[in-house]
């Protein structure tokens, strides 16, 4: 798990970076005439997309941008306050549903799968700690929105608030589930079907099915079903009904 937080280093320069006026993003003067700070981001976001967090450096973005490090230094001061900027803007692009006059479990699930597709459009943004967010304009925008899908629920603002986090931290987790199996593919070069092809074997000589005979029938009928130890899809949509089915005990008892 990355371990980096977002303005670490700097909170209040990170601050006037996010909530930076147009056409005041960053030095006039340099080696590269034009650039700014919201092509720095740019960079930053591609490198990261296409090679992870492991591949984001200062020394390669400025390689990607064509200008030396001690150039991009002066549009951003360092790592941390990139990464707070990289997530704001990760945030602000996000497409956003209006579910205005949707039913209230349809405009819940619309938020969930929103952040999913965030998450798969920018795998990085779900291994960085959440504890802290960068507070600029893109998360209050998504927050604004998000908020707006409890309307009309009887909650009050602390329950909306925690309905809310509730809900982006079942979605966070599925999604780095999805990365830890993506990784054990990648690292062992094997499918989920060509590791159990491997293994089943082994595990036969020491696995007693007398001895855990539910691990052994539930294990067997989710591996035939899913076709694998994990279906990412399912996971979703089966952990969502249940998130939903939950918030739908608070708004009941909120409705008596």
């Amino acid at each position: 798990m990355v371990k980096e937080r977002s303005g670490a280093d700097d909170p209040a320069r990170t601050l006037e970076l996010l909530w930076r006026e147009p056409g005041r993003d960053g030095p006039r003067r340099g080696p590269k005439q034009g650039l700014t700070v919201d092509a720095v981001v740019r960079a930053a976001v591609e490198l990261a997309d296409s090679g992870g967090l492991d591949a984001l450096t200062m020394r390669g973005v400025a390689q990607r941008l064509g200008v030396t490090p001690m150039t991009l230094y002066t549009y951003v001061p360092g790592k941390a306050e990139l990464l707070a900027l990289m997530l704001d803007a990760a945030y602000w692009r996000m497409p956003r549903t209006d579910h205005t006059a949707a039913p209230w479990r349809t405009r819940v699930a619309a938020v969930a799968h929103e952040n999913r597709d965030l998450y798969r459009r920018h795998p990085w943004v779900a291994t960085l700690p959440t504890a802290r967010p960068p507070l600029g304009p893109g998360l209050m925008t998504k927050y604004e929105h998000e908020l707006a899908a409890f309307d009309g629920l009887g909650l009050d603002d602390v329950e909306r608030d925690a309905a809310l986090t509730f809900l982006l931290g079942f979605v966070q987790s599925v999604a780095r589930a999805d990365l830890d199996t993506q990784a054990a593919v990648r690292d062992s070069a094997l499918s989920d079907a060509q590791w159990w092809a491997a293994h089943a074997p082994l595990l036969a000589k020491v696995f007693d099915p007398a001895r855990f005979p539910l691990a052994a029938r539930v294990g067997s009928a989710a591996g035939e079903a899913h076709q694998g130890m994990h279906d990412p899809e399912h996971a979703f949509a089966f952990g969502l009904e249940r998130v939903l089915d939950g918030l739908a005990q608070l708004v009941a008892s909120r409705a008596r």
